[in-house]
């Protein structure tokens, strides 16, 4: 009696599951069969095509903003600016979304950030399930008296979402500061130019 018990209340709790309390939530850990082939992936003619593409669509958007492909928005708030794309509209894989989630993180790392969190959120949607694979990136902290602190480019999060177990869309936004403690943060073009080459 006790393991229905168990089973009932866990489709429960995954049926009252929201963004804010998941039914499933754990820290993302790759296995060696994933880096491998990640490392395999990074060299690529799929992996430059689709940056070829995205340095494309960016230098579109930067001229010509109403001419960029239906496959990507990009993001432009005073506080906030990135992209998404949207996979739904393209041919490439859940494990070609993952490895592009997982360079982006790396080529991040590679500006002195530090990676805060790594973590797989589940839960129900009303016609779907949603599962959103996501890195949130700090700037390392460097304090100086008598100076403002550098935030670089602000706090970055990278998230892969995912529909009934099909990838949807990824969405990479960079966030500044707008505090006193904080110097101006530097152009989130320079960002892009990092991450695309």
């Amino acid at each position: 009696m006790k393991f229905w018990d168990t089973i009932k209340n866990l489709f429960q709790e995954s049926e009252k599951s929201t963004p804010a309390q998941p039914a499933i939530h754990h820290l993302i850990q790759r296995e060696a069969e994933f880096i491998q082939q990640y490392e395999l992936w990074v060299n690529r003619l799929v992996k430059k095509r689709l940056f070829n593409w995205l340095s494309e669509q960016y230098a579109i958007y930067l001229t010509s903003p109403n001419d960029i492909d239906k496959g990507i928005d990009f993001l432009n708030t005073p506080s906030s600016k990135g992209f998404v794309i949207h996979f739904y509209k393209t041919n490439y894989t859940n494990q070609e979304g993952q490895f592009l989630l997982d360079y982006l993180k790396d080529k991040v790392l590679e500006l002195s950030y530090l990676k805060q969190l790594s973590d797989v959120r589940s839960y129900n949607r009303p016609n779907w399930v949603e599962t959103v694979e996501r890195h949130y990136l700090k700037p390392q902290p460097i304090f100086k008296e008598g100076e403002k602190i550098n935030q670089k480019f602000g706090n970055i999060k990278i998230e892969l979402l995912f529909k009934n177990e099909k990838v949807h869309q990824l969405k990479f936004s960079a966030t500044i500061y707008k505090d006193h403690l904080y110097a101006d943060a530097s152009r989130f073009e320079a960002l892009m130019q990092h991450i695309l080459h």
